[in-house]
């Protein structure tokens, strides 16, 4: 037992031995961070990059050009993600139908439709809480829901039912919308052929040595043909999807 001691007092003044001072501690380096341009500056480096290459006429064309492509891709973005919530909520009234035919509140019925759709849980979840504290029923993403829910309490007609219509209706336009757009394929694609046109006639004079882009670009009478060109391109592209999105669900 004595001889214990030692080994005890060793043990102690280890689990006792007082820290280094932060003050004594040497900083850390800092690290350089260079921040990440923003998602919206990778379209003007084409028109950086042809700015100093082939003149201003070039740098103007390729900045309408972008422009026009960055249009069409946030059309098709945007139509897109137009269908994919009208599915979703068309799911989501289904849903409080059948839960309001099981016997569900409303209020009940909501909380269900946000836990089988998430990706509306937070519309569904505000529209339910205004319906427990006999608030306003308004929401931007589910206008229709909305809508025929405060129908329905407004008038005291039976609201599975009113709801039921409501998705009838939300079906009916989601289905006429994907069977226009699956006929505008057609015209969309031979759009994008005829708007590809030009810059396959210009690597062909290019490729027989007529050098087109020589005359485009270091001439002045050429460069502004070019800027023109362009413009048309532009415009072009814009008639077009005018013309192919009409009449689609949340086409402008």
């Amino acid at each position: 037992m004595i001889t214990a001691w030692p080994l005890l007092c060793v043990g102690t003044a280890l689990l006792t031995w007082p820290t280094l001072p932060t003050r004594l501690v040497p900083p850390s380096r800092r690290r350089l961070t260079i921040p990440a341009p923003p998602r919206q500056a990778v379209w003007v480096l084409p028109t950086l990059v042809a700015l100093p290459l082939a003149g201003w006429g070039a740098a103007v064309a390729t900045a309408l050009v972008t422009v026009a492509v960055r249009q069409e891709r946030r059309s098709r973005r945007e139509t897109a993600e137009t269908l994919a919530r009208t599915e979703q909520t068309s799911a989501a009234i289904r849903t409080m139908v059948a839960e309001l035919r099981a016997g569900a509140h409303p209020v009940l019925a909501a909380e269900a439709a946000a836990e089988a759709v998430p990706a509306l849980a937070g519309e569904l979840t505000n529209l339910a809480t205004a319906a427990r504290l006999d608030g306003t029923l308004e929401s931007q993403a589910l206008p229709q829901l909305a809508t025929a829910w405060t129908l329905a309490l407004r008038h005291g007609l039976p609201i599975a039912d009113t709801l039921d219509a409501t998705r009838r209706d939300v079906d009916a336009a989601a289905t006429f919308a994907r069977r226009l757009r699956a006929k505008m394929a057609g015209p969309r694609m031979s759009a994008t052929v005829l708007t590809g046109l030009p810059v396959l006639c210009l690597a062909m004079g290019q490729a027989i040595g007529a050098e087109p882009l020589t005359v485009l670009t270091r001439t002045v009478l050429g460069q502004l043909f070019l800027v023109a060109g362009a413009a048309l391109l532009w415009a072009g592209t814009a008639w077009s999807r005018a013309l192919t999105g009409r009449n689609t669900l949340g086409g402008r």
